[in-house]
């Protein structure tokens, strides 16, 4: 998908439908919200013909401003899917090498960070987080390494993940543990995606 569809989905997530008069309105008015508008706009201008990538440092500058302003860590470089909500984001954490899917939602705290590991071999491994589509992770909540959260699974405030999540899980503990299986997925305007 395009940067602007992604963005029309950040928008109906955070106001339950897309309009351009809310789209001003989050840009002006919400700190979370802002960082998404230039978390797009860097991705868009990064995609986009010559001429426009010469916008691409006012637009990484604006990014800075926006995450300092919002006292989260979300490079412009990570992998986004439409229709992120970030609710209240203080204290967030992402490794640009995280990956999040569709209609995601991540609360205050979160961390989606790297993990380097040894392997049998003598092997070092870098590993990073994998977010699929319709996942909730609650606040100050810890997902490291080369771990799968599974299609609408559910992460508990402050849960500690460092093994993979099956889909349409709750998970909640340090180490965490899935508590709940099939469960439904808890995504508050989900924005209208076409299918995979």
């Amino acid at each position: 998908m395009s940067s602007w569809t992604d963005l029309k989905a950040d928008t109906h997530r955070q106001y339950g439908r897309f309009s351009m008069a809310a789209l001003a309105k989050g840009f002006l008015a919400n700190r979370t919200f802002r960082v998404l508008v230039s978390l797009r706009l860097c991705q868009g201008v990064s995609r986009a013909n010559p001429l426009a990538r010469l916008m691409l440092p006012p637009c990484k500058l604006l990014h800075r401003l926006t995450t300092s302003l919002a006292a989260m860590d979300l490079p412009w470089r990570t992998t986004v899917g439409a229709g992120l909500a970030l609710t209240h984001g203080w204290g967030l954490v992402v490794n640009q090498e995280a990956r999040i899917g569709r209609n995601v939602t991540l609360f205050h705290g979160v961390t989606l960070g790297r993990r380097d590991r040894i392997a049998p071999s003598g092997e070092r491994l870098v590993e990073y987080p994998v977010i699929e589509d319709e996942v909730f992770v609650g606040p100050h909540a810890v997902i490291i390494g080369g771990v799968t959260i599974g299609r609408g699974s559910r992460i508990a405030a402050g849960a500690v993940i460092t093994e993979d999540v099956p889909a349409h899980s709750v998970v909640a503990g340090n180490p965490a543990a899935v508590v709940k299986s099939g469960c439904t997925p808890d995504v508050m305007n989900p924005a209208p995606l076409p299918a995979d």
